[in-house]
C-alpha cells in the first residue's frame, strides 16, 4: 500500500501524530485512540506495509516508531499546493492591509 492510501484513513493519521513525540508501545496507542486492540493492530499493519512505521519487540511489547522517509514523496507532491495557497494568502493579507 502506498503512503497516500495509508494516510487516507483518519485513525492512521492519528497514530502518526502520536508517534511524532517518539516511540510508543501498541497498548499505549490503543489507550489514546479509543479503538479496540485488533482495530489498532490492523491500522498499524497498514502503516508498516506502507513503510510509515517501524516496529521492534521489547520484552512482550511491540514498540512502534515513525519512519518519515515515505513522507518525503507526499511532501514533494504537496509543494505546488503550498505555493498556490501561499500566493493566495499573501494577496489576502495585502487586501486586508489596504482595506482596514
Amino acid at each position: 500500500m502506498s503512503a497516500y492510501a495509508a494516510l487516507a484513513e483518519p485513525h492512521r493519521r492519528q497514530i502518526l501524530d502520536l508517534l511524532l513525540d517518539g516511540e510508543r508501545p501498541a497498548g499505549e496507542l490503543v489507550e489514546h485512540l479509543g479503538l479496540s486492540q485488533p482495530g489498532v493492530s490492523k491500522h498499524l499493519k497498514v502503516l508498516r506495509e506502507a513503510g510509515l512505521v517501524a516496529v521492534r519487540t521489547e520484552g512482550r511489547q511491540r514498540v512502534y516508531a515513525l519512519r518519515p522517509e515515505p513522507l518525503v514523496e507526499v511532501d514533494r507532491w504537496l509543494e505546488p499546493y503550498r505555493a498556490f495557497w501561499s500566493k493566495r494568502l499573501d494577496a489576502l493579507e495585502r487586501h486586508l492591509e489596504e482595506n482596514p
